[in-house]
């Protein structure tokens, strides 16, 4: 009950074993556990753990400024309140090869699924940011090895995202694509590819699945799943999708209440106590306290 029944072993070897299957797959980002717990409530797969969400979260830019520690304590809450495998992004390791080895035993440590590690420099930008800079592909190369080497359970996976397409072209970026696997890692994102052909020449080039990132206001168009699927994709992910939503429904009810004085004209658009007791399984922790305490002195 408090949260799952599954181990953070078993959402890992479920997750790789779906990743052999033929359905594409939806990971949804979530910014808090309650978040979480609706993802799996809706029937997607995974769940996704957006560094830029976390950022954002803690009032903070895009720009390498959380600590692991931060995204760790955040990665595990969001995690544990589903029974769903959770990928988190780590942006460059928080540091060198060394630290990037720490990163992983921390985010095994936490109950994650598995992570992606990308090659910018720091400080890092949005993915989908114009003038990032990217590591020469021998350093990106050691970070993914470090990574791969602190495994400790073999089904953690990690995935090595590169930022290149951008500032060196699609080639290049392909290039990098495949020392990176070569190097160990167990899936590649290709960051802000332009079309649907980008993604399906970079699927047919590797023989690790590929994750797409369909971020709203970005670089690449929002692409159904069915063309992604049909481009080679084998993961999807909508990193800041429910964040953008909830602030924007923020937004506007903060703005109503100051003009009208009142919030009652919105609670039609508003998740009542019913819906949030159920999310939460209220019901199921009243019967277990009752069930555990039901003696009389």
């Amino acid at each position: 009950m408090l949260f799952t029944r599954k181990s953070a072993h078993e959402k890992r070897a479920d997750f790789r074993a779906a990743l052999q299957q033929t359905k594409v797959l939806r990971f949804p980002g979530s910014y808090s556990p309650l978040c979480s717990m609706a993802i799996e409530r809706h029937g997607y797969d995974g769940i996704y753990i957006s560094g830029a969400v976390l950022s954002a979260d803690l009032g903070l830019p895009d720009i390498g400024l959380t600590t692991l520690t931060e995204v760790a304590q955040r990665g595990h809450q969001i995690a544990r309140t589903s029974e769903l495998p959770a990928i988190i992004d780590v942006d460059t390791g928080f540091g060198e090869p060394m630290n990037v080895a720490r990163t992983i035993m921390v985010m095994e440590e936490m109950g994650l699924a598995g992570c992606h590690l990308e090659d910018q420099e720091n400080p890092k930008r949005c993915g989908h940011l114009d003038h990032k800079s990217v590591v020469s592909r021998e350093i990106a190369v050691r970070r993914i090895r470090a990574a791969v080497d602190a495994k400790r359970d073999p089904n953690f996976l990690v995935t090595a995202r590169t930022d290149s397409r951008a500032n060196e072209g699609l080639e290049k970026a392909i290039d990098r694509a495949k020392a990176y696997a070569d190097a160990g890692a167990e899936m590649v994102f290709p960051e802000a590819m332009q079309n649907l052909n980008e993604f399906e020449a970079m699927a047919e080039a590797l023989d690790v699945p590929v994750l797409a990132n369909m971020t709203e206001f970005g670089k690449s168009d929002l692409f159904t799943v069915d063309q992604l699927e049909a481009a080679g994709v084998r993961l999807i992910i909508y990193p800041v999708t429910t964040l953008r939503m909830a602030m924007g429904a923020t937004e506007r009810a903060l703005k109503h209440i100051k003009e009208a004085g009142t919030q009652k004209a919105l609670l039609d658009d508003m998740q009542d106590r019913q819906a949030l007791y159920e999310l939460l399984r209220y019901e199921q922790y009243n019967d277990f306290d009752q069930e555990l305490f039901n003696f009389k002195l």
